[in-house]
């Protein structure tokens, strides 16, 4: 690491060993996404040397690198300076993330990353041992492994940042096991034996940490314990790899057997047998395990083989977290009783009402517990009381259940000490804090399980008649095993009820969480007690998240809503992970369980907070719509933006390029739908940035699987009342719903459509969705297979766009007016029209106008009688589409190339170009590209002496002409026809007007 004199460099300091986190003055930084991480990780861990290019894309990558990975790179490393140095001038180059020759390097003080300081205060406890100075090293190591927070890197992608975790864990362990030797060394035996059987039980297989286990325990008076350390050992090692232990530890068994004195410690007495516990009787006070106890078999062996082995070793603490409901009482009871032959002096077992208003105290818990171990007068202080209880457990073998806690506090005293005593504890948040604990996530149960519990409470044959309603239902439940149980028992208690009619009552999420109760058993009840634990600031956070109904939310997503920070807002989402009311699975985005999220919009509804809900989704509304129409300027640069209804005060991210701006119209689609679904009916101030963030959206997504949601929000906005009383916003979604149908080869409804949407726009103002939507209905009309009445809409147009200026979109009509002058057989003014578009989008730069251009050049000239040159022009087309990731186009131009080939006479060429388009538009199910594909191949395959399959490819083309009702049906008919022998199919149906 270099050492560096800048301001920049001084203030900053760094953390990778635990979260990757950096700090300024003290103040955290947000670094950004996972793999904008993955980047500052790689450059970090570079120790000031350069990294390359191609070495961070491999090493956040690996083989499956974008296509936009370097550009993607470079967008991290200029987000990346930004936070590091935020006040460096504008173009003046960076002195801690500095430009080398093809890679980077990070330039910062030695002690400002905390592996670098570790590193040195090993190095220093080497240097004071080989001095002699048992004590200083000890401390030193001690200092040094007091940096670790945790897991490296947690969250980082990447191969690179995998084989970091690997490598820096290791190291840990190193240097833990060199630490417990020195403390071996000096006499700190009975402080090392429990961190020595927590390592060991982390990896059993390292021989070096049972060796010192095995000496720790036999310096503190445990020789039979020590004994069996080795001999557990010994049959793991024969069992696990086939391989006696190896010389240290065969000869540290020997030494202990023989009485070594010089094992003993530093001014240590003998070994003293310890005493034995007076008898008494084992206690047994779990609950009764469930008889109709299913799945989890996988997490079941998981933890009885991390309870088992502490048993004879140190206490084992295992905590279940998890939200209210999801079975963790239920497996900790089902556990527990499989355990018992492995916990030979009993179970103690306490409902520490962690989730109710008055948690049980510790003091009464110890005194219970006492009395259950044989202990008629417990002392009066808890400290006392934990001492004494302590004392009894030393040399037993018992197994705690402690129950619904709350915290770590409460749980501390009810800790074993040092024995073979094993703790499970159940909680709704997740207890990191309490030390050395075994923490377990319990998630909802797997379909199968979900479905495996409804059928043995409902019964098999029941189910079994039934088998789509049954997952209807637990899939409504949200394979939450509470809500699982509920259902299926109402159902068993109600004869006359089939499956399906609880699967239709489950359906209705406004009623699920009062369906979803039983006598005393509710899951509303249930989830309410863990919203009664939130703080006021978290318990309005719980709420206003639910507010969009997206799969997750984005960290900005979540500082719009509650309208704070980015980094108070994540502290605010962080708490409610904690408290296991929001899950994280990625980084920096956030999910409910589906019962969970049904909850807080149930408590969104009795709030009565109408006017801070709405708020908080016009902030989120806001973001996205900036953000939206960021992107929409880098997808489609130069092009007119249709006027917003909505003045975003949002300046949302900017993005470097296309690739960039489509990675997050992919990664954030879901959210942007969600909150436009939650606005379709709400008044203006809502509905004008929720359609203008779709007007967008439609213009730029390619996901044929949004159209039905799109279509959905559409028609739900234009029956709403805000948009009846407003023209601008109606004209505007009835121009969206014209799109999504002209994209969809609909061209009846489109024309209908945009022909109402022109009605309730002035007619004497030139504006930009006019000019759209006159555009989109000469298309349609084009299309439609009416040049004659396209033409005039064009010009329309075409007058429209002088008004705005924009060379570009002029570019495009002549294009799109060379394709009707084809249509009138004005062939002439067409390709002079079309090499003029070509010419003005060439001269303005602009790709993407280029290509289109290109491509109507294509067609033109392919239907004026010249196929060689439009095959050119066509080849161009598709590589520029290709380019900008464009996939409809792509396969568009191929089905134009593969037209142009053949009337060339090269078939074999044609047929590769239909079948490559083909596949391209039924992935993205575009119907009037699928028919053009299969027109061009079933043609191909005829000249190439394959009948069969070119007419089977020729009547799918046909079959979908027919449909969308276009002119090029008739040319595949006649074909059909002519080059077939059996009685021709029915006449066409007349072209729709």
């Amino acid at each position: 690491m270099e050492h560096q004199d800048t301001r920049s460099a001084e203030a900053l300091r760094f953390q990778v060993l635990g979260p990757v986190q950096a700090w300024r003055g003290g103040a955290p930084l947000a670094l950004g996404s996972p793999q904008q991480q993955a980047v500052l990780v790689a450059l970090l861990l570079g120790e000031g040397r350069p990294v390359t290019t191609d070495d961070l894309v491999d090493g956040i990558w690996g083989d499956r690198t974008p296509p936009q990975a370097v550009a993607a790179l470079r967008t991290y490393v200029s987000r990346l300076r930004s936070v590091l140095e935020p006040n460096r001038a504008a173009r003046t180059p960076s002195e801690v993330l500095v430009s080398m020759t093809d890679g980077y390097a990070l330039r910062i003080p030695a002690d400002a990353l905390d592996l670098a300081v570790f590193e040195r205060h090993v190095a220093e406890a080497a240097a004071a041992r080989a001095d002699g100075g048992l004590r200083p090293a000890h401390d030193t190591l001690v200092a040094a492994l007091d940096l670790w927070r945790g897991r490296p890197l947690p969250g980082v992608p990447g191969p690179y940042a995998d084989a970091q975790r690997t490598r820096l864990a290791e190291r840990q362990l190193a240097v833990a096991e060199e630490r417990c030797a020195l403390a071996l060394e000096i006499g700190l035996h009975a402080d090392v034996v429990a961190e020595l059987n927590s390592l060991s039980a982390a990896y059993p297989l390292r021989e070096r940490l049972r060796e010192l286990l095995m000496l720790a325990l036999y310096r503190s008076g445990r020789q039979a314990e020590s004994l069996g350390v080795y001999a557990d050992t010994r049959k793991l090692l024969i069992d696990e790899l086939g391989v006696e232990p190896g010389g240290g530890l065969s000869t540290m068994h020997a030494r202990i057997l023989a009485g070594d004195p010089e094992l003993l410690a530093p001014s240590a007495a003998p070994p003293k047998a310890a005493e034995e516990s007076p008898a008494f009787v084992p206690p047994a006070q779990l609950p009764a395990d469930v008889s109709d106890f299913s799945g989890r078999s996988k997490m079941v062996g998981e933890l009885r083989d991390v309870l088992r082995a502490g048993s004879g070793q140190a206490v084992v603490v295992t905590s279940l977290a998890g939200i209210g409901g999801v079975g963790k009482t239920t497996l900790a009871v089902h556990v527990a009783h499989s355990l018992r032959p492995d916990f030979p002096d009993g179970q103690l077992y306490v409902d520490l009402r962690g989730a109710g208003a008055s948690p049980a105290d510790p003091a009464v818990v110890l005194g219970d517990f006492l009395h259950a171990l044989g202990s008629s007068d417990a002392p009066d202080s808890l400290e006392q009381r934990a001492a004494l209880y302590r004392s009894l457990l030393a040399d037993k073998r018992m197994l705690i259940l402690l129950d619904n806690a709350r915290d770590a506090g409460q749980l501390r005293p009810l800790i074993p000490g040092v024995s073979g005593n094993a703790v499970m504890v159940t909680s709704r948040s997740r207890l990191a804090e309490l030390p050395g604990a075994h923490l377990v996530d319990i998630e909802e149960l797997t379909p199968d399980e979900a479905l495996a519990l409804f059928s043995a409470i409902v019964g098999a044959e029941r189910v079994g008649a039934e088998p789509e309603a049954a997952l209807q239902v637990v899939t409504s439940c949200g394979f939450l095993p509470l809500a699982v149980r509920i259902a299926a028992a109402r159902l068993a208690s109600r004869p006359r009820w089939s499956v399906s009619d609880l699967a239709r009552r489950l359906a209705d999420q406004r009623n699920r969480l009062q369906e979803l109760q039983l006598g005393n058993l509710a899951v509303e009840t249930t989830l309410g007690l863990g919203y009664a634990q939130l703080r006021p600031e978290e318990a309005r956070a719980f709420r206003l998240l639910a507010l969009v109904d997206s799969p997750d939310l984005p960290l900005s997503a979540v500082a719009a809503l509650l309208g704070t920070a980015e980094q108070e807002a994540e502290d605010l989402a962080e708490a409610l992970v904690e408290a296991n009311m929001l899950e994280c699975f990625t980084p920096g985005r956030y999910r409910y369980h589906d019962l969970l999220r049904l909850y807080a919009q149930r408590q969104n509804a009795k709030q009565g907070d109408g006017e801070q809900q709405q708020a908080a989704l016009l902030r989120l509304l806001d973001l996205l719509h900036a953000t939206m129409q960021n992107a929409q300027r880098v997808m489609e640069p130069d092009d007119q933006p249709v006027e917003p209804l909505h003045r975003a005060e949002a300046a949302g991210p900017a993005f470097p390029d296309n690739g960039t701006a489509r990675d997050w119209l992919r990664s954030e689609v879901s959210v942007l739908l969600s909150a436009v679904e939650a606005a379709a009916n709400a008044p203006l101030v809502l509905l004008h940035p929720a359609l203008d963030i779709l007007q967008s959206l439609v213009s730029v997504a390619e996901d044929p699987t949004l159209v039905p949601r799109i279509l959905a929000m559409l028609r739900a906005a234009a029956s709403s009342p805000a948009a009846q009383q407003d023209p601008r916003a109606l004209a505007c979604v009835y121009s969206v719903l014209g799109q999504i149908h002209r994209i969809g080869g609909e061209l009846a409804e489109a024309e209908q459509w945009f022909a109402r949407s022109l009605e309730l726009q002035p007619a004497d103002r030139s504006t930009v969705l006019r000019l759209v939507t006159t555009n989109a209905l000469a298309i349609v009309l084009f299309m439609a297979g009416r040049p004659g009445e396209a033409l005039p809409f064009y010009e329309q147009a075409q007058e429209a766009v002088r008004h705005f200026d924009s060379p570009i979109s002029e570019a495009r009509l002549l294009g799109n007016m060379a394709r009707a002058y084809v249509g009138l057989d004005r062939h002439a003014e067409a390709v002079d029209a079309a090499r003029a578009a070509v010419a003005a989008a060439r001269a303005s730069g602009n790709v993407p106008c280029l290509a289109d251009t290109l491509y109507q050049l294509g067609v033109v000239l392919r239907a004026t009688g010249s196929p060689g040159e439009a095959a050119v022009h066509l080849r161009e087309a598709h590589q520029l589409y290709r380019q900008q990731q464009h996939p409809i186009w792509e396969g568009y131009s191929l089905a134009r190339l593969a037209a142009c080939l053949l009337a060339d006479g090269r078939f074999a060429a044609a047929a590769e170009a239909a079948e490559e388009s083909l596949s391209i538009a039924q992935e993205i199910e575009a119907a009037y590209c699928q028919g053009m594909a299969n027109a061009a191949l079933g043609e191909a395959l005829l000249e190439l002496g394959q009948p069969s399959r070119g007419l089977a490819c020729l009547r799918e083309a046909l079959t979908v002409f027919t449909r969308l009702g276009v002119p090029e049906a008739q040319p595949v008919q006649d074909l059909i026809v002519s080059r077939h022998t059996e009685p021709s199919p029915p006449p066409l149906p007349p072209v729709a007007p």
